[in-house]
């Protein structure tokens, strides 16, 4: 299943409607991207607003190695010839949405970094700010490449190898576990309320999301549209 589409002219993110038979709660995942076009968070701001409750990601607190991180994608939308925006909370909860944040601290966020190599930890301190400068650099076409492409089971050797790259576990692998267990605490307690839930994380949490609610809460995408992320000039 594919969750973020990239072709020659555009970048495409799957918003997927998830049921389980017997209870009418139901989950909408929203693929996100930190950068992308106005439009784009325009559009999906639309869809929160028939959504009942809103789990939504967002690291708690500051730190500077989190700060250092997010330079990544800071740059990009600082160039107003690029069209873009950094995704944040404002441009896309409706007034008085109810919001649940999961998500982890800063501090949860950098401990879990530091688990890797202290070379490979102060590479990814050091590149983040470079990779920043070149996607600013480089504009919107930066997004039509292969490797921002996401499914829910990697469809080639690459994509295989990104999947189990040391740096995506010690950035995912706590964020989801949190997020499925805040989402299964929803499933106990509201699966009888005729509710629509939306998940808002960014794209590369979204194959743990829909492999836990399908493994552990029996719920299975029965709906998927399209939302155009941007199309490069």
């Amino acid at each position: 299943m594919q969750i973020i589409e990239v072709t020659g002219y555009a970048v495409r993110s799957a918003v997927i409607t998830m049921r389980r038979k017997g209870t009418p709660l139901e989950f909408v995942i929203f693929p996100m991207l930190h950068v992308a076009s106005p439009t784009f968070y325009s559009q999906v701001r639309l869809r929160l607003r028939e959504c009942d409750l809103i789990v939504m990601e967002g690291i708690r607190g500051r730190s500077v190695g989190v700060s250092a991180l997010t330079l990544a994608y800071r740059f990009a939308p600082r160039r107003r010839r690029n069209g873009l925006q950094e995704q944040r909370a404002e441009l896309l909860l409706p007034e008085g949405a109810q919001v649940i944040n999961p998500d982890v601290t800063a501090t949860e966020a950098i401990a879990d970094l530091k688990t890797l190599p202290r070379g490979m930890y102060m590479l990814l301190m050091v590149a983040a700010p470079v990779m920043g400068l070149v996607f600013a650099l480089r504009g919107p076409r930066a997004f039509l490449d292969e490797d921002l492409v996401v499914e829910d089971l990697p469809s080639t050797l690459r994509a295989e190898l990104m999947a189990d790259d040391p740096v995506t576990h010690a950035i995912t692998d706590r964020r989801d576990q949190r997020l499925l267990d805040a989402l299964g605490e929803i499933c106990t307690e509201r699966s009888d309320e005729p509710i629509r839930v939306a998940v808002v994380y960014g794209a590369g949490h979204v194959p743990a999301i829909v492999s836990g609610l399908r493994d552990r809460y029996g719920y299975r995408p029965r709906e998927a549209e399209w939302v155009t992320v941007l199309i490069p000039a």
